[in-house]
């Protein structure tokens, strides 16, 4: 971990960071990586230390460039230390507060990157700092006028952030009926009597005109430091540190109103005649709408977050376990790994393991995506969060805690979730000057109706200035983007699609070639043995019998094959030695004193062994969909073995699906060219790369990204892990080895292939969910603020109310909401997303 800590006061001496560095061995190491970090400008001052393994650096500026440190130390040939931290924001309203969190993140020296998330309310930090950084950080947080605390995993954790959440929703809810309740009878007062001279009559005869405005001043006073009060203490303090926000023009805007209104009550003779009108309504109006609006959006975002909820629902609360040969119930959190797990029917299984004892169907759907219960006995794994049949059994834990399948899960939806897409760029750049613009077209809008417009002219002037105040909501922008991702990667995770980097999203929708591995991907994985022919003078039970005897040593799909045929024939097998394995070619060791290499016809042509003898079985083998392999014992050839890997029964569906959505579909393989084919033209899939070594997959992605195709590798295995890494995105098939996995920035947890057009099409609608709400967001802003200003005004006499302007701001992040939320109702299944998004890229590719 990095150990890097802040040397000194600001303001009294000069930053000082001390970095990690890995890989120095003598005091020639020393020299360079000094050398190499005093190169970077800014930097004061450097010391080495070998023993500790830490450089000291100085810098002169606090606002020197952290990355070309850790470049500097990288390109000497060392490394530096970096650490994560994910910090919980609250106080953030709209999108100008992301952008002032994130850039008081990025001041912290030290941080090499920082990302911060409305929807979610939480920064994400990559940092070369240690032990005092979080509190660092924090404060630079508190500096910018908000509140930071670390995030802490864990269920715990989790159920905490909800109910801080369900809190803030519960007080929305009671600001607004407070509010609510105040504002009707000023409504009332101020327009009631306006709309109706009846009313107007009764009330001046009854109360009187000035204790009317009297009493409208104590109902708007209420509701300004009542409910409103939170505009004032967050706006305020934002405005005077020149970082105004939402907060600011709200309380901009109501002050106004309440102000004015006031000198017009107490002190009419100060303002020009004809002048002293009351606006108490407006700002009492629009207090209660924003507040309204915020409990709205506060609820929607709430059901933005539901996978999270539900895949932490799925988390057993408690478990029954065997400690000192007695039953007993604990919490949770009190499994061991090794404990004796025991699992009756119906109930929730706590945490991940392997089946010891007892048989039953178990529910994994939450986690797969599948629908068929899958069987469990004896040797087979089981998942925490899954829901046990009508049988019961025992199972040894083996992962818990934050390591179980479940906790990653969710961790990696969560890490999704809080990503920032490349689109959200450009709304970043537009909304840190955005607040600071309107505030400028506010007050020139204040000028101009001052000037030139009708009279009371300055009556005109602060209504259409308190209006382009209220109607300006960078909320919607802030939301645009964060809001999707969470709806999207979530809706992913109920279909059993992880988007384990939230840019996955937008890179998946621009996809235009799907290349698919062939084992384990477009077929089950698990071959068969067919057939076995033995040259002459071999015995095909001892052939099978040595074979079988290496392949145990293998944990290839096919060398599993071959081990089962044998153990089905009952044949005896020896022990192994001197075991290598070669990917791509074939496996070699020593079986009761022979030779024996097992491998493709590539091994055997570098063995100088002559595999003419069997071409014709191995033509009409790959010709069957068959994988020929070769056996030489002693240097001598001694079998062709051919062995079958079925063709899972949704592949060819998957591929038609893939075909719909417009896009080309490569098969990538090491398997021999004759069986690729076989496959290939069984599935209707187009172009084939096969007799690739696993080294060479990688390169295959490259030569098809340099024709400029934006290419999603799907793969399962060990040997797919540098495609993945190379393609645009990688699509890992979960049931697939954790290397590929890791290797993935997409994981399918079914090995069902359908699952890549779901994803695909997952990505093209979340993609073009943001779109609409940007334009929407965007667009709200370009039509509404000059209609505020009063554009209109001249040419149809229309002027847009200061409570519409509310209103309207508040329906703006509600909507933005509400489409997000449309695609929680996502089906890939559905004929019309398909068609829509087929149609989608034909238009595109015109």
């Amino acid at each position: 971990m990095s150990t890097v800590a802040m040397a000194g006061k600001a303001g009294s001496a000069p930053p000082e960071l001390e970095i990690s560095v890995s890989g120095m061995t003598c005091a020639s190491c020393v020299g360079r990586v000094e050398r190499a970090l005093a190169s970077v400008q800014g930097v004061k001052a450097v010391a080495v230390n070998l023993a500790t393994e830490r450089a000291r650096v100085t810098l002169s500026d606090a606002r020197t460039d952290t990355a070309q440190l850790v470049d500097a130390i990288r390109k000497a040939g060392y490394e530096p230390s970096e650490d994560m931290i994910e910090l919980k924001v609250a106080g953030m309203t709209c999108a100008s507060c992301v952008g002032r969190v994130e850039k008081a993140l990025k001041a912290v020296p030290g941080v090499l990157e920082a990302s911060v998330n409305l929807a979610t309310e939480r920064a994400s930090i990559r940092f070369i700092g240690g032990g005092d950084t979080p509190s660092r950080l924090a404060a630079a947080v508190a500096a910018a006028g908000y509140e930071a605390e670390k995030i802490v995993a864990g269920v715990d954790a989790s159920e905490r952030e909800q109910r801080e959440k369900d809190e803030e929703q519960a007080r929305l809810k009671r600001a607004v009926i407070i509010a609510g309740i105040a504002t009707v009878p000023l409504l009332v007062f101020e327009m009631g009597t306006h709309m109706f001279e009846p009313l107007h009559h009764f009330l001046a005869g009854r109360v009187g005109e000035f204790n009317i405005k009297v009493l409208s001043f104590l109902l708007a006073s209420f509701v300004q430091f009542g409910p409103g009060l939170r505009f004032l203490q967050k706006g305020w303090p934002a405005l005077l540190r020149g970082a105004p926000d939402m907060n600011s023009l709200v309380m901009l805007g109501t002050s106004a109103a309440y102000l004015y209104s006031t000198v017009a009550t107490f002190a009419p003779d100060i303002l020009p005649e004809g002048t002293d009108y009351t606006y108490f309504e407006a700002g009492a109006v629009i207090v209660t709408l924003i507040l309204m609006g915020r409990w709205f959006e506060a609820r929607a975002k709430g059901r933005t977050s539901e996978a999270i909820k539900r895949l932490m629902s799925l988390q057993a609360k408690s478990a029954r376990v065997v400690r000192d040969g007695v039953e007993v119930d604990v919490g949770i959190e009190s499994v061991r790994l090794g404990d004796i797990v025991l699992v009756r029917p119906g109930e929730r299984i706590p945490v991940d393991g392997e089946v010891v004892e007892g048989a039953s169907y178990v529910d994994e759907s939450m986690i797969t995506g599948e629908p068929v219960p899958a069987r469990k006995e004896p040797g087979a794994p089981v998942t925490g969060g899954t829901v046990n049949g009508t049988g019961a059994f025992r199972f040894t834990a083996q992962k818990v805690g934050a390591d179980t399948l479940l906790a990653q899960i969710v961790r990696t939806v969560e890490a999704a979730q809080g990503a920032k897409l490349p689109i959200q760029a450009m709304v970043d750049k537009v909304t840190m000057w955005f607040v600071p613009a309107v505030m400028l077209m506010a007050l020139v809008t204040f000028i101009i109706w001052l000037l030139v417009g009708p009279s009371p002219a300055l009556s005109y002037a602060l209504v259409n200035a308190v209006a382009v105040l209220i109607i300006a909501c960078p909320c919607a922008m802030g939301l645009a983007t964060p809001t999707s991702i969470m709806v999207g990667t979530g809706k992913g995770a109920e279909l059993g699609i992880l988007f384990r980097k939230g840019e996955a999203l937008q890179s998946l929708r621009d996809a235009e070639v799907v290349a698919l591995d062939k084992t384990g991907t477009l077929t089950k994985g698990r071959p068969e043995l067919t057939d076995i022919i033995v040259s002459k003078g071999f015995s095909e039970s001892e052939v099978l019998r040595l074979v079988a005897s290496v392949e145990t040593q293998s944990e290839h799909p096919v060398a599993e094959a071959i081990v089962a045929a044998a153990r089905g024939q009952g044949l005896a097998l020896a022990g192994v030695a001197d075991f290598g394995s070669e990917p791509g070619f074939g496996v070699k060791a020593s079986v009761d004193g022979r030779t024996v290499e097992v491998g493709a016809d590539r091994l055997m042509r570098r063995l100088g062994l002559d595999i003419a003898a069997f071409s014709e079985e191995a033509m009409e083998m790959g010709d069957a969909g068959k994988t020929p392999l070769y056996a030489a014992i002693d240097g001598k050839l001694a079998a062709i073995i051919a062995v079958a890997d079925p063709i899972k029964e949704t592949t060819p569906e998957a591929i038609a699906a893939l075909k719909a959505l417009g896009l080309r579909v490569v098969m990538i393989t090491g398997d021999n060219s004759r069986t690729a084919h076989a496959i290939a033209k069984r599935l209707g899939i187009g172009e084939v790369v096969a007799e690739v070594l696993p080294t060479d997959k990688a390169d295959v992605v490259k030569s098809l990204q340099a024709k400029g195709a934006k290419v999603a590798f799907v793969g399962d295995g060990i040997n797919d892990a540098p495609a993945l890494a190379q393609a645009d995105v990688g699509l890992a098939i979960g049931t697939g080895t954790d290397i590929a996995i890791e290797s993935a920035d997409v994981v399918l947890m079914s090995g069902d292939l359908n699952a890549v057009a779901k994803a695909i099409g997952l990505s093209q609608a979340t993609i073009a969910n943001i779109r609409q709400n940007l334009i929407w967001a965007f667009g709200y802003n370009v039509l509404l603020i000059p209609v505020a200003a009063g554009a209109l005004y001249p040419s149809f006499g229309v002027l847009m109310s200061p409570m519409f302007a509310g209103l309207a701001m508040a329906l703006s992040s509600v909507s933005v909401l509400t489409n997000a939320l449309r695609l929680k109702r996502f089906g890939a299944n559905d004929k019309a997303v398909v068609a829509s998004q087929t149609r989608s890229r034909l238009v595109a590719a015109e």
